[in-house]
């Protein structure tokens, strides 16, 4: 049985509103919100592992919690409150970070043209990160310099010990935090790259 519904106007909703928002506010303000965490906990999704992680947009490197399941199905993101950064926040980009780890349109593989070829193959992910480093490997063997001659403040010929190459280059980009961008230049630094710049400075 259908029963009627008496219309409510807007000022009606907007005064429940402010009242339901200033009666909670007060309860979490005044009372212990212990009680609303462990009810927090409890809306977790049941049998995931919780990893924690930071959030791949901005370098502000927001903490994040992501939930996985049979080994490696991920099944909901969210912030991280123990992050001293965002304390469990997440910015709307942030709070989206799931829809980039599961469409269907994420781009699992690359598009690969051999040296002379007219047509692009498609590759796995694995073997373009393979061919990379073997790429580099090759080039730094190929180039690496112990050593550099040049003139001194006399003027004559000195040669000083560099051990670098200057055929590779590095460029980072501007969603790097400050500890992916300390690891890069550590790799760099330590495969002799000179020329290093990052796309947030340019």
């Amino acid at each position: 049985m259908d029963f009627p519904r008496k219309p409510i106007s807007r000022r009606e909703l907007l005064r429940g509103t402010a009242a339901g928002g200033f009666a909670l506010g007060s309860a979490l303000a005044l009372g212990n919100v212990s009680a609303v965490k462990a009810r927090a906990l409890n809306l977790k999704v049941t049998g995931a592992k919780d990893v924690p992680s930071i959030c791949p947009y901005c370098a502000v490197g927001c903490g994040t919690m992501i939930s996985v399941v049979n080994g490696n199905k991920v099944v909901n993101i969210e912030g991280n409150p123990n992050s001293p950064i965002n304390e469990g926040n997440l910015c709307p980009k942030g709070a989206a970070t799931l829809q980039m780890a599961t469409t269907p349109l994420r781009e699992l593989k690359v598009k690969y043209r051999a040296p002379g070829a007219t047509q692009w193959e498609e590759k796995p992910l694995d073997w373009a990160m393979d061919r990379i480093t073997q790429l580099t490997k090759e080039t730094r063997d190929r180039t690496f310099a112990p050593t550099f001659r040049t003139k001194g403040a006399d003027g004559n010929e000195v040669e000083k010990e560099v051990n670098h190459t200057l055929a590779i280059g590095s460029l980072g980009g501007a969603t790097m935090d400050n500890e992916w961008n300390y690891v890069h230049l550590k790799l760099m630094r330590a495969l002799g790259v000179v020329h290093l710049e990052n796309q947030a400075r340019i």
